[in-house]
């Protein structure tokens, strides 16, 4: 937990929103999740979510689904994931969170799932389904194991809901830009400012704003909203990786993936996002 807040506080310091990103595990492959958060934090990136596929990921938009339908026909599992994190954390000390949903982590078992997270070198859980209202039990297990608990805010959420969050959630707010699952976008929503302005009279937690954020022309405006202290980038990373590394499979070859693809273009495309989050404003 700790690394998560000490990046937003030094991106903070820098004057810059904390860039995070999103790859779902296994797709391309195991080894190329490993290298990417390595070589992603290199080239700027604070955080990396690191999605744990399900069958029925309701939040997210068709690219991510794609990934995830892949990562699954490799046999991807929550212990899959659990050695993933293990790699990454003997090369890199980036911040890492584990995002999915309540299903795989009740059947792999709640309390043995935060022991197992925590011990593979996770930093915290952003559970997609789990209502804030309903996450006690939850939200117990995980502090007792020093993992974040983060939940998602929405346009559509209530003054109420919005208190809540700010009182149980740890690590960062996630701010959704917008209504819907997530997905690349051409332009932000105009009433973006007032939702993170909304959730900012509630607490002084990083927020991070996510769903439709996928070039740094994103990244600069998200820069200039008043309130923001990060973005999460997932569909237009997960794109390039499968192109990059995973494109021209049939679906009897998903297991496999390309051998050849260029991490430079993949460095490069994260380096831009960080270039980009410099903040106009005090």
């Amino acid at each position: 937990m700790e690394r998560i807040e000490r990046k937003f506080a030094q991106a903070c310091e820098k004057g810059e929103l904390a860039l995070v990103l999103y790859v779902t595990a296994g797709d391309p492959s195991p080894e190329h999740t490993i290298e990417v958060v390595v070589k992603g934090a290199q080239a700027g990136a604070d955080v990396f979510e690191i999605g744990i596929p399900f069958s029925d990921p309701i939040a997210d938009g068709p690219t991510i689904q794609a990934a995830i339908d892949r990562a699954l026909k490799r046999g991807v599992k929550v212990a899959t994931v659990l050695e993933m994190v293990k790699a990454i954390r003997q090369k890199s000390d980036v911040p890492i969170i584990l995002m999915t949903y309540f299903n795989p982590v009740l059947q792999y078992g709640l309390e043995r799932f935060a022991r197992d997270a925590k011990n593979a070198g996770a930093d915290g859980v952003l559970l997609t389904d789990v209502p804030p209202e309903e996450a006690g039990e939850w939200i117990e297990i995980a502090r007792r194991n020093g993992l974040a608990t983060i939940f998602l805010l929405a346009p559509t959420s209530t003054d109420q809901r919005i208190k809540l969050v700010a009182e149980i959630g740890t690590g960062f707010i996630y701010c959704v830009s917008r209504t819907g699952v997530t997905g690349e976008r051409e332009k932000l929503p105009e009433d973006l400012p007032d939702l993170i302005a909304r959730i900012r009279r509630h607490t002084d937690k990083p927020i991070a704003v996510g769903f439709g954020i996928s070039k740094p022309e994103h990244v600069a405006a998200v820069a200039e909203m008043e309130g923001a202290d990060g973005v999460v980038v997932g569909s237009a990373l997960v794109r390039l990786l499968h192109e990059e590394f995973g494109k021209g499979k049939s679906e009897a070859q998903s297991v496999e993936c390309e051998a050849t693809g260029s991490w430079e273009k993949v460095t490069n495309f994260i380096a831009g996002l960080k270039a980009s989050a410099k903040k106009k404003h005090g």
